[in-house]
């Protein structure tokens, strides 16, 4: 039987971290670091310069991934890019990578859209394409440049987000990794979180900037995310308590939080890296995963819960050994 296994680990965040002091002062916002920090848990993100695109952050990311993986771009036969802020309308930010890492051998890529919930949805794609025979080594990438679609004069969005990249190399292997995924969505939710604008004749129509209800969203996600949780728990025959790290969506401190106390996880096994990234949509588990695997917390035959949970609404949860 053919398993997929994560054989390395990348991430990239552009510039100096821009706390939330800083922010305040440059964007003249009516908030203040403590309040940021009491909703949140959020105190620094990374802001991408003017320029700066998804697939230049995933390229840095996608660099560390191959290295750590011992690996070179012409052994990459998938790449995947979870983005809600590609380059282009079209090509596929995924192609973008392609032609900057150097890739000729006509691998497959492409982008995939379910916002917060990317990454988790592109380990599924990417697995199932592994566990087919067809490919044996993919790219997942989560890139980001929220930055990009964000209103700075909505305090209660524009503190929340950061730009940053996540990547990982995933690897055919006689040996379990991913061990069980599940995702899904419900679009009659899509308008709690949701940038609901278009081009149209050179013009962006509607409304070209992020919107949330945050309210909404804190009750669908901690909900879906306990649900996903117990879902991929139960078709691997686990349960929480084998579980070494819950890798949750870096959304803010309180969703993370009421989720590891709804799955009776105790606090210190969830990876909380929020505080210094902000939310980075699809690059948040990912570069939470990196870090935790380049500070020494993960180790090898650990088990891993990520889980993620976005606008559309859509949702997911990949349980492995790492």
């Amino acid at each position: 039987m053919i398993h997929t296994r994560i054989s390395g680990t990348g991430s990239y965040k552009p510039g100096e971290p821009v706390s939330n002091s800083a922010l305040i002062a440059a964007r003249g916002l009516e908030s203040s670091d403590e309040w940021i920090v009491e909703r949140t848990g959020i105190r620094s993100r990374h802001l991408a310069a003017p320029g700066v695109t998804s697939s230049d952050l995933a390229l840095e990311a996608s660099r560390r991934a191959l290295q750590a993986a011992g690996r070179l771009p012409a052994d990459i036969d998938l790449i995947i890019v979870a983005t809600s802020t590609p380059d282009y309308i079209f090509p596929s930010t995924a192609v973008l990578l392609q032609d900057k890492l150097g890739i000729t051998n006509g691998a497959p890529a492409f982008d995939v859209q379910a916002v917060c919930s990317g990454f988790a949805y592109a380990m599924v794609i990417a697995e199932k394409f592994i566990r087919s025979g067809s490919h044996k080594c993919a790219l997942v990438v989560g890139a980001e440049v929220f930055s990009h679609i964000l209103d700075w004069n909505d305090r209660n969005t524009c503190v929340l987000f950061g730009d940053g990249a996540g990547a990982v190399v995933l690897e055919a292997s006689d040996q379990p990794g991913l061990l069980a995924s599940a995702i899904h969505a419900d679009g009659r939710h899509h308008d709690i979180l949701s940038v609901p604008g278009q081009l149209c004749g050179g013009v962006a129509t509607g409304d070209p900037f992020l919107r949330m209800d945050g309210q909404a969203v804190f009750k669908f996600a901690v909900k879906v995310l306990a649900d996903v949780a117990h879902e991929v728990l139960t078709a691997a025959g686990m349960t929480v308590a084998q579980v070494d790290w819950l890798i949750p969506h870096q959304a803010n401190v309180r969703i993370l939080q009421a989720t590891a106390k709804r799955l009776h996880l105790p606090s210190e096994r969830c990876i909380v890296a929020v505080e210094r990234h902000g939310n980075t949509s699809a690059a948040s588990i990912p570069l939470a995963l990196d870090e935790a695997v380049r500070d020494g917390r993960i180790q090898r035959g650990q088990h891993l819960l990520l889980e993620g949970v976005g606008g559309g609404f859509t949702w997911g949860a990949t349980l492995l050994r790492f």
